[in-house]
């Protein structure tokens, strides 16, 4: 007798996204998770827009926020993005790795301009001072993934809880 999805079938292999599905659904508008570890081991959880340095994910931050502080005492982080309302529809990645914390003016500039693009729209020249008061007294931290872990519930094929 064949048992249902869900009941000792594993399913992992089945709702993994490919690495292009990866990169797509990162690349798609949406905030982002980072966890860092706090002085005492307690987690801090905290929900940050994103955008790309030199092909990695990466935030800006204040310098003295408690993340960049964490970070720069212990580099071990964990990201989530995730989508989705009902389970049937739930996908998401996880990145888990260290940050590079850079304060190079071009490599922050750099970042600063792709996030103004993903959550803002294209840039010009006037918006210049913009970008430059969004990085004041900050610091980027770029994501040096070394594990990825990621789910797509769409791909069970389940039928929708959503209600009517």
């Amino acid at each position: 007798m064949t048992e249902p999805m869900g009941h000792g079938v594993k399913q992992r292999a089945l709702i993994t996204m490919t690495p292009e599905e990866v990169d797509t659904f990162l690349h798609e508008r949406r905030p982002m998770t980072l966890a860092t570890f706090n002085h005492d081991g307690t987690i801090h959880a905290v929900g940050m827009w994103y955008g790309f340095l030199e092909g990695c994910v990466a935030f800006e931050t204040k310098a003295k926020a408690q993340k960049a502080l964490n970070l720069a005492r212990d580099p071990r982080l964990t990201c989530m993005a995730e989508d989705g309302d009902y389970y049937e529809e739930l996908r998401g990645v996880e990145l888990v790795g260290t940050a590079e914390t850079v304060t190079e003016p071009d490599r922050m500039w750099e970042l600063g301009v792709n996030l103004y693009e993903r959550y803002y729209g294209a840039y010009s020249e006037e918006l210049k001072p913009f970008v430059e008061m969004m990085l004041h007294k900050r610091v980027v931290l770029k994501v040096k993934v070394q594990r990825t872990v990621s789910w797509d519930h769409r791909k069970l094929g389940l039928p929708s809880t959503r209600p009517a």
